[in-house]
């Protein structure tokens, strides 16, 4: 529960008698336990009815300074728990700023029941000027490429309804965001309590089941596993909870099969169990592509992108096994968005969720477990080096960073909402679907700090410590969040990696010029955050947050402890390391008919 430092006096006028008080009861029987906001006059009686008719309490609102954060913290939330949060934008301009973290959350696939606001419909009930230029006609138009659904209802019955239908797509596979827009006019007409139907529960509401895989499905891949002499599993967005990691496990361990993951995904398996392959990064490395290239079955778990990881492996060889892609993803589909990526080969396509097709698989593979394959004997894991720490004055790189890291959580739980680009996972293994979350989803700078907030609201009081590592630019654009951690005393480490750049285009550009025979120092113009360099621990106690930054790698590992201790007191903490930018992982040409990995620069991870 974030800080109960905003209680309304008493009101001793608590019945329903608005319209906006059945919106506030039904987004309460929604069980959303918080709505993430920026005030505005648009849902004025929106906003009355849920702190004077619901005194604040589930849900609770959590004032932030921009529609972008309150969407982002959303995200955070639910990325956690799997359950949708709520987050409320006035009219078309809060709407405009909160676009680009809804486009994130839906490439993310995570449900989030985001509420709008327009002025009257009626023309003669608009005041002048301001209620004109908040009305549209359609505002839904503006997200209904990357919602799951919207609607705008206009009768107190239709409120009921659309909450209720919100609530059952947003949390049906596959997941997403939804939007109801309350007409201003609506939410401030008095209740007839004549025609007034009972408010309906909702548990006659709820959404079904996830998609599920046929028996006739499940027996055809229990027999390929059965007969493979070398099995392989591409883990990508998979559930969060333990028991499903566990199942994914014990699959693994019936079958055979070598697993591999990424880091644009959440932990979806032990990466140091033994059948676990080369430590996971944005891109499969090169041991990892040919552990795909020798498999004979290869079962796909939602990969975000199978087709061009797939393009990648077969840069080095043809792929020969035979493809089982299991992912309910195709059912939200659409023209407008390529967030679906290149169309993936499958010898055998499963439209399910993937811990539905483990719930189905692993009884009948558990009964007749493979004994062994050529997998049998995996290879003994390398341990790396660790960082040399002899010299307290250079420069901080991204290997001491994870390093220092994993040593803090010998005796804690952390949860790592995300990472950057060139983060070592080879000193940062994962153990738990909570160690690590996964990358925004949608590419846009932004919503780092807004995200790792809410990820510290789901975990707080849960005994583990939520982080995240993102770069100075992605900060910069979304650092007025940390207000709201530090107003609702919200726990969460923010890492900002600073390299003083946006660094990942620096590379971006440097590629472009080698192409075109131009000067590579040139790469720079247009992409340093310096002259002046901005001053981000300042920037983040002047919201509240406790900050410091640190230049050598002999400041790290006390800054660090001090960091832990702050967020584990219960505050927020940012930490703004000034740190090497580091290369990791292939950058693929544009318009080549095969993937073609450029020989002359890595991708990078970025600010």
């Amino acid at each position: 529960m974030a800080r109960e430092i905003e209680k309304p006096v008493p009101s001793g006028n608590t019945a329903i008698a608005w319209t906006s008080d059945v919106m506030a009861e039904m987004v309460r029987r929604l069980d959303l336990k918080y709505v993430a906001m920026n005030p505005g006059a648009s849902y004025r009686g929106f906003h009355d009815s849920l702190v004077n008719y619901l005194g604040n309490r589930d849900p609770q609102m959590l004032l932030c300074l921009n529609e972008d954060h309150a969407v982002a913290i959303a995200h955070g939330y639910a990325r956690v728990t799997g359950e949708p949060m709520g987050c409320i934008l006035h009219s078309n301009v809060g709407l405009m700023h909160g676009l680009m973290q809804i486009f994130n959350a839906w490439c993310a696939r995570v449900p989030m029941v985001v509420i709008g606001a327009t002025g009257p419909m009626a023309a003669d009930e608009r005041r002048p000027w301001v209620d004109w230029v908040h009305t549209a006609r359609d505002q839904g138009a503006l997200l209904r490429n990357y919602t799951k659904w919207d609607d705008q209802p206009t009768s107190t019955a239709a409120v009921v309804e659309s909450f209720l239908r919100a609530n059952q797509i947003a949390r049906t596979a596959p997941k997403g965001p939804v939007y109801v827009c309350l007409e201003a006019d609506l939410q401030e007409k008095p209740i007839d309590p004549e025609t007034l139907a009972a408010l309906p529960t909702t548990e006659r509401y709820q959404p079904g089941p996830s998609p599920a895989p046929s028996a006739t499905t499940c027996a055809e891949i229990a027999n390929l596993l059965r007969n493979a002499e070398r099995p392989i599993i591409l883990a990508g967005r998979v559930g969060r909870e333990r028991a499903a990691w566990d199942k994914r496990v014990r699959l693994a361990e019936a079958c055979g099969a070598r697993v591999l993951s990424d880091l644009r995904t959440g932990a979806s398996f032990p990466t140091e169990h033994s059948l676990h392959g080369p430590a996971p990064q944005s891109h499969y490395p090169a041991e990892a592509a040919e552990l795909v290239r020798q498999a004979d079955v290869i079962l796909v778990f939602e990969s975000i992108d199978l087709a061009g990881a797939l393009s990648l492996v077969e840069a080095g060889g043809p792929i020969v096994g035979t493809i089982i892609n299991c992912t309910a993803d195709p059912y939200v589909h659409n023209g407008w968005s390529m967030d679906y990526q290149a169309l993936p080969p499958a010898d055998l396509r499963v439209l399910a969720e993937p811990d539905a097709l483990v719930d189905a698989l692993l009884p009948l593979m558990e009964a007749a477990p493979r004994l062994a394959n050529a997998w049998s004997h995996p290879a003994q894991k390398n341990t790396p080096e660790a960082p040399d720490f002899s010299d307290p004055e250079r420069p901080i790189g991204q290997d001491d960073l994870s390093f220092l890291l994993n040593e803090r959580r010998a005796d804690r739980l952390f949860t790592l909402m995300r990472v950057g680009l060139g983060f070592s996972s080879e000193h940062y293994p994962f153990n738990d679907p909570l160690d690590y979350l996964g990358y925004d989803g949608g590419g846009g700078l932004g919503a780092g700090p807004g995200m790792a907030i809410g990820v510290g609201l789901a975990l707080k009081g849960t005994g583990r410590l939520a982080m995240s590592i993102i770069g100075d630019g992605d900060f910069l654009q979304g650092a007025t969040a940390l207000w709201t951690a530090a107003h609702y005393e919200i726990p969460v480490l923010i890492i900002v990696a600073n390299n003083r750049s946006n660094f990942n285009d620096e590379i971006h550009q440097e590629v472009v010029a080698l192409e075109r025979g131009r000067p590579v120092e040139n790469k720079w113009i247009g992409m340093r955050l310096t002259d002046p360099v901005v001053d981000i621990s300042a920037m983040s106690r002047a919201q509240g947050v406790e900050a410091e930054t640190v230049a050598t790698i002999g400041q790290l590992p006390a800054a660090l402890d001090r960091a832990i201790a702050t967020v584990e007191a219960g505050k927020p903490y940012l930490l703004d390391i000034l740190i090497q930018p580091s290369t990791r992982g292939p950058l693929v040409k544009r318009g080549h008919a095969k993937a073609e990995v450029d020989a002359a620069a890595d991708e990078a991870v970025g600010g």
